[in-house]
């Protein structure tokens, strides 16, 4: 299955408080090919928390790095690791969410 994600940078600015915020910047998008979807539960002091992990190839783009936002199908994953060492002309991204 192929998806067209949006990819956004994470931007944080300091707010008039002395806070910060986070904010996503627009940077394009990419197509996806998931291959691997794997889930996983785990619980501190009562709650349940959900990981999901995504493994999914894409066609080598200079802009993907560690850290970036990819927004596909209603969900934010983050890019967690890159690999470059794909077959000819492709990258194999692991993505992660939690909800």
């Amino acid at each position: 299955m192929r998806v067209l994600a949006g990819l956004f940078r994470p931007v944080e600015t300091v707010t008039a408080q002395g806070g910060r915020a986070v904010f996503y910047e627009a940077m394009g998008q990419v197509w996806l090919k998931a291959v691997v979807r794997r889930r996983r539960e785990t619980g501190e002091a009562g709650a349940v928390v959900v990981v999901e992990t995504l493994k999914a190839e894409v066609r080598a783009d200079p802009r993907l790095e560690e850290g970036l936002c990819l927004r596909f199908s209603g969900a934010d994953w983050k890019l967690v690791v890159l690999d470059q060492v794909s077959k000819a002309g492709w990258m194999v991204l692991e993505l992660e969410r939690v909800r």
